[in-house]
């Protein structure tokens, strides 16, 4: 479309041109007189001749410089929504070569390495990524999924996983970005799927809070530039494709514009860690904060002596509606307090005020959750 309204300028331009140069020739033939008009009105005609070829050249080259211009810009320019991305960019591949040659080498990744979840969850997200992975191979349309549930129960982490496991790039964004931009958010939602649509190894685009802005056009009062944003978003995602894949993560799916819901395949919920999942959780990041650097590296941090195994589980009991987040967050805190003592050494006692501090925090959240009555009791038209 953007081409077309490019070559209609340069055309009116051109016959513009035209006629302003007819007016010249007609004009030097008159003053040169009836003695000299065959000659004048040959030289005149090759005059015309060259000038409408100078024209022609001119007007087509600078339409072919915006084709060329929006074609670059589409396969190299990353999106402004786009806030993070695996996808290589040229710059990065004349920059580190060696670094992109590895990552272009390197083997997929397992989809749930490093993502905790309940056993049957595991299980169909498992199948979701053998679907997508074999889907990449034959070269298929790829599946939309819309994951929802409360904040920090791995929706983002699994969706990297998942296209690293599939051997395709992915693309964040969130939805909050679009509403700010106002009447620029049509021209830069056309501008993430154009860059998606050039992926050769294929894109999974995540949106993260995608309730932010594909909300129900019928009943909810947006205004009329996230009303044609929200259109350009459902136009460019009315069929399937074998180019990209889009992956929508919401706490309040009931929001979604119905024509939204009418695109997802499928609907997978991300439920709060239970006990055995917390207790994973614990240890998982336990390892990863405090033992490592305890006992790799320079050793900054040291542990004091205690039942490490035992004190896990006591927490994973005490941490009952926390986030997988909120527990990464408690392990944080562990290895800040143990880096701020005077002899670095991390005790049960200071594990156990950072734990009971967690808790305090993740009650006072539940209480402004309940006070804006979106809190854990309000039911998701999907359960």
């Amino acid at each position: 479309m953007g081409v077309g309204f490019g070559v209609g300028d340069s055309w009116v331009a051109f016959a513009s041109t035209w006629h302003r140069m007819d007016a010249v020739v007609r004009a030097q033939c008159w003053v040169n007189g009836v003695a000299g008009a065959g000659v004048t009105h040959l030289s005149a005609l090759f005059q015309v001749a060259g000038l409408t070829l100078l024209a022609v050249g001119v007007y087509s080259a600078k339409n072919a410089t915006s084709v060329a211009g929006r074609y670059i810009e589409a396969r190299l320019g990353r999106p402004s929504l786009v806030r993070e991305t695996s996808r290589i960019s040229v710059l990065e591949a004349l920059w580190h070569p060696l670094q992109v040659s590895r990552r272009l080498l390197s083997k997929p990744q397992d989809a749930l390495e490093g993502v905790v979840l309940s056993p049957s969850l595991e299980a169909r997200v498992r199948d979701i990524a053998i679907a997508t992975r074999n889907t990449k191979k034959n070269h298929s349309l790829y599946r939309n999924i819309l994951m929802y549930g409360p904040p920090g129960t791995g929706k983002t982490l699994f969706a990297k996983k998942l296209a690293l496991h599939s051997g395709m790039d992915y693309a964040i964004m969130t939805g909050g970005d679009v509403a700010p931009m106002g009447r620029d958010g049509v021209t830069a939602v056309h501008k993430v799927f154009d860059w998606a649509s050039t992926s050769r190894r294929g894109l999974l685009l995540f949106v993260d809070e995608a309730d932010a802005f594909l909300r129900k056009r019928a009943t909810e009062k947006i205004s009329e530039d996230l009303r044609a944003t929200l259109n350009a978003f459902l136009h460019r995602t009315g069929q399937h494709s074998s180019k990209f894949m889009l992956v929508l993560a919401s706490n309040q799916p009931e929001q979604f514009d119905w024509a939204i819901n009418d695109r997802i395949d499928e609907i997978v919920s991300f439920d709060l860690p239970g006990q055995e999942e917390r207790e994973r959780l614990v240890r998982m990041y336990f390892d990863k904060y405090i033992l490592k650097p305890a006992t790799e590296g320079k050793q900054r941090l040291k542990l004091a002596q205690f039942d490490y195994g035992r004190k896990c589980s006591e927490i994973a009991q005490l941490t009952e509606g926390m986030s997988g987040r909120e527990i990464s967050q408690l392990a944080v805190a562990w290895q800040a307090m143990a880096y701020a003592s005077e002899d670095g050494v991390l005790t049960e006692a200071m594990m156990d005020a950072r734990v009971q501090d967690a808790i305090r925090q993740h009650q006072q959240k539940m209480q402004w959750l309940k006070a804006e009555g979106t809190g854990p009791a309000v039911a998701s038209p999907y359960s």
